[in-house]
């Protein structure tokens, strides 16, 4: 019998399990297919260190129009499924409220700016270094308007958390990268970012390394899992699977675009390139309930506007979802009615981010018995 099982082998799953065996747990992971094939895998791959507040729902009445009707490519969503998001969008909008979105900002910040710090001897140790970029992430714009607004924002983000950043001319943009096509206003660069060109690969040296110092790894599904396998307490860290609000989002990659020296957010239209070992990665914002190709349509147009793409890799894009909590914070912690049962999910779109950092601080909670960060507690459901 193990001391742990976690279930779940994506990034999340992975780093808890490698965080619980250096704490001196005995502990094995199970997951139904093969390590990092989720959403571990379907993500731009980006360590954001700059992301210190989570994205509320805009408040703006133009903002939230725009959103309302599918005019941005932001968000995307089916009427069909509007019923069940209902309860999830009203706390989501109730926790986005200035005073409580700045609340929930200073525990967020303090884990995002140690996510690299926290991953670099797991790179290190796992011989991964090969996989990652520390060349930063730019939010590029056409319009000057575009620019203008996003700066004003860096400038603020960077005074209030100590953040780094650059803001980039046009002339300074196209010296950073040679491949974009002219007519763009400007950059924000925010170079502590890091990005890893296989997000799946690196997941799976993670759990190489878990393997190599004895810990055990089972593919099975969890609800008939087949042998033996028993542990003292659980960690539930299933990803996409997650019983909550769940946000698709899309992907394919390009044979063309160059070599991009940084990934890039496309500010105005909600659109990510990645450069990934496949290709280039384009990826969408976020989309509830039914699967449709038109955010993926749009990021492609937006994208050869301001890159050769080349020919697609794959046949048809990827897809997963991104489970979210209403107020943006992950569960990390002891389950408030079952003794043994810890939760480790609801990470949204920072998963890759801050599964190895809120890993730590759920080890440390299991070995010391203290939650080092109280506002993570799956108590907090109550509340919600």
């Amino acid at each position: 019998m193990h001391d742990v099982l976690v279930l779940g082998g994506g990034m999340v799953g992975v780093s808890t399990a490698l965080a619980l065996q250096a704490a001196g747990r005995d502990a094995a992971f199970i997951d139904r297919q093969d390590v990092g094939q989720e959403t571990s895998y379907d993500n731009a791959g980006v360590i954001q260190t700059e992301a210190v507040e989570p994205h509320p729902l805009p408040l703006a009445l133009t903002t939230f129009i725009r959103s309302a009707f599918t005019r941005s490519n932001d968000v995307n969503y089916h009427l069909t499924a509007l019923p069940a998001y209902l309860c999830p969008l009203w706390l989501y909008f109730t926790l986005s409220l200035p005073a409580r979105h700045k609340e929930i900002s200073r525990t967020y910040a303090g884990l995002v700016r140690r996510a690299t710090a926290d991953r670099a001897p797991l790179i290190a140790v796992a011989g991964a270094d090969n996989l990652i970029r520390r060349t930063g992430l730019r939010f590029v714009y056409r319009s000057q308007q575009g620019i203008d607004a996003s700066t004003a924002e860096a400038e603020r983000i960077s005074r209030d958390y100590g953040v780094e950043v650059a803001i980039e001319s046009p002339s300074e943009l196209a010296q950073a990268e040679s491949h974009l096509k002219p007519g763009l206003a400007g950059a924000v660069h925010w170079p502590e970012t890091w990005s890893c060109a296989a997000p799946g690969e690196l997941t799976r040296s993670y759990a190489a390394l878990f393997a190599s110092r004895g810990g055990r790894i089972v593919t099975a599904d969890v609800t008939s899992p087949g042998g033996d396998v028993s542990a003292k307490e659980i960690v539930v860290a299933p990803g996409p699977w997650s019983p909550m609000l769940r946000k698709r989002g899309y992907h394919r990659h390009s044979t063309g675009g160059g070599t991009l020296n940084a990934p890039m957010l496309l500010g105005e239209s909600a659109t990510v390139l990645s450069p990934m070992q496949k290709g280039l990665r384009v990826l969408t914002g976020a989309e509830l309930a039914s699967s449709t190709p038109v955010q993926l349509q749009r990021s492609t147009a937006a994208a050869s506007e301001l890159i050769d793409l080349g020919e697609p890799v794959e046949t048809g894009p990827w897809y997963g979802s991104r489970p979210c909590m209403p107020d943006v914070l992950p569960l990390a912690g002891k389950a408030p009615l079952h003794k043994g049962l810890w939760f480790h999910f609801g990470h949204s779109h920072q998963r890759f981010t801050l599964g190895p950092t809120n890993a730590a601080l759920l080890a440390e909670e299991m070995t010391s018995g203290s939650a080092p960060v109280p506002d993570l507690s799956p108590a907090r459901l109550r509340y919600l």
